[in-house]
């Protein structure tokens, strides 16, 4: 296997399993009404994290096979996964 395909592998399951468990966690937050006050102020986050994780890991996968089927498009999605883990990096870096 080719190294890039290799680390697209290990990038894209990275993102997958983050995607998961905020998916899961969100769906956790659903099915505790009787905390739904406590948790108000952690939806709009929960929610911002869900769809940028969602997008990166769509992004990787989409590199990840790209990539190993050697397709034409293939350098478009990697640029497309490089925005959107700048994207990532922008959203999460800390600010002062």
């Amino acid at each position: 296997m080719r190294p890039l395909v290799v680390l697209l592998g290990i990038v894209m399951g990275s993102t997958v399993s983050i995607a998961v468990a905020l998916l899961l966690t969100g769906i956790v937050f659903l099915l505790l009404p009787d905390y739904a006050e406590r948790l108000a102020d952690e939806q709009r986050p929960l929610m911002v994290a869900c769809s940028l994780s969602v997008l990166l890991a769509a992004a990787a996968a989409t590199s990840f096979y790209g990539e190993l089927r050697d397709r034409p498009w293939r350098r478009l999605a990697h640029a497309g996964l490089s925005v959107m883990l700048v994207i990532a990096l922008w959203t999460y870096w800390p600010r002062d």
